[in-house]
């Protein structure tokens, strides 16, 4: 569980700011929406096939591109 400590003469503001990003980096939110329906397993399997043909693709669309290209990406 993701705890953050209030700093003195903090805003509340920035606090919650840091809360919500520890959780984005804990992958709590992520989790929660994945657990907000039930997902069939046959589902699942074609989700993560699905994303991994699109890393496939951008991995194989950056090694294409010539490296003063990449450079400033």
């Amino acid at each position: 569980m993701p705890e953050v400590r209030v700093r003195s003469n903090e805003s509340f503001e920035h606090a919650l700011r840091r809360f919500i990003n520890t959780c984005k980096r804990e992958g709590v939110i992520a989790d929660m929406k994945s657990h907000r329906h039930f997902e069939k397993p046959s589902e699942k399997k074609k989700r993560k096939a699905k994303a991994a043909r699109r890393r496939m693709m951008k991995k194989s669309s950056r090694d294409r591109l010539p490296t003063t290209e990449r450079a400033g990406a």
